[in-house]
């Protein structure tokens, strides 16, 4: 089933001509930075784990014939694009959807990628809707980040693909499923601390989800990042249900752009493990930022809720709250300039 793109979003986005400026050309070696930036011992919202219990309820129904058989029948849709990359002018940046909870980041002269994941399969779920981009592709990747060790976040085959002897940056404890795969740097940061590389800067920010990769390593870490890079913070939450940390994460950072995920609510597990699209609204206003871009939906299907079913809700919400023309609709593998 394709995924419609809803209509209501005049935020002003454009394609542009191929990139053709100069690359920077000297980057520093990334460093890292206590407290985000803020004064070290300062009060500061803390991750909240979600319990792997299941819900109550969760056994009365089958994901296997709801959800899996359903997706190995249905044929796969979308097409992997060779895009021209925009050519970028003063403050600029640019957001490329590749699909699910991947986004590549073009900013400060720089290439980043965000928790990319090129794979036809996530431990026996299809992959609905092709990448947007073709991997061959891309540019070359100046950095890269991941969110958390969930299998559909972090790829260790697309990883291994995109790594180029360039740093990557993952919360506390995930690194060794990384070390391995060819970055020059491995970085692994504490909630509040932040990473500067050239003229980017990234902080972890906690969130409600958790981290085990398997049922016995619930030791690491998750949550979300803020990329503040030529004055413009760009905020990408990775996986979390709705929590009261959305309001330090907006007090202390001016988020110009948030990418919140919609999808995955009606978990098999009946755990309140992401957002629904309402609370991926209240989220985006909790925040205050000045545009939301929905993520997390349409490509895998890791629930009960139909693929097309998060942003129908959302843009009914967006408009009942008329917020509408502030929610960016970004179709898989086209470049949109802010």
């Amino acid at each position: 089933m394709a995924i419609p793109v809803p209509k209501g979003s005049t935020a002003e986005i454009r394609k542009s001509a191929v990139l053709t400026a100069s690359r920077t050309g000297s980057v520093n070696a990334g460093t890292p930075q206590g407290s985000g930036g803020h004064a070290v011992g300062a009060s500061f919202s803390a991750a909240e784990k979600v319990a792997l219990a299941p819900g109550a309820g969760w056994s009365k129904r089958n994901p296997v014939t709801k959800i899996l058989l359903p997706s190995l029948f249905t044929k796969r849709e979308g097409v992997s694009q060779h895009p021209q990359w925009p050519m970028l002018v003063n403050n600029e940046f640019a957001l490329t959807w590749i699909g699910h909870a991947s986004f590549l980041l073009q900013a400060g002269g720089l290439n980043i990628l965000i928790d990319p994941n090129w794979s036809s399969w996530v431990k026996g779920i299809k992959r609905m809707r092709h990448p947007g981009v073709a991997l061959k592709a891309l540019p070359e990747i100046d950095l890269v980040l991941v969110t958390h060790a969930h299998f559909d976040h972090l790829d260790r085959r697309t990883l291994r693909g995109v790594a180029a002897n360039q740093p990557v940056v993952v919360p506390f404890d995930v690194g060794d499923l990384v070390h391995d795969l060819g970055f020059r740097l491995v970085q692994e940061l504490h909630y509040w601390e932040s990473f500067v590389f050239g003229p980017i800067k990234v902080t972890l920010t906690p969130c409600r989800h958790w981290g085990a990769r398997i049922l016995h390593d619930s030791h690491r870490g998750f949550g979300g990042f803020i990329i503040e890079v030529a004055g413009k913070v760009i905020y990408h939450c990775g996986d979390t249900a709705y929590f009261e940390g959305f309001d330090e994460i907006g007090r202390r950072f001016p988020v110009d752009v948030a990418l919140l995920p919609i999808g995955a609510y009606d978990a098999p597990s009946s755990r309140p493990v992401h957002m629904n699209p309402e609370e991926a609204l209240e989220a985006f206003v909790t925040l205050g930022a000045n545009f939301m871009v929905p993520m997390h939906y349409g490509t895998f299907r890791l629930s009960y809720e139909p693929l097309d079913e998060p942003p129908r809700r959302l843009l009914a919400a967006a408009q009942t709250r008329r917020l509408q023309e502030r929610v960016v609709w970004m179709q898989e593998g086209s470049p949109a300039v802010f």
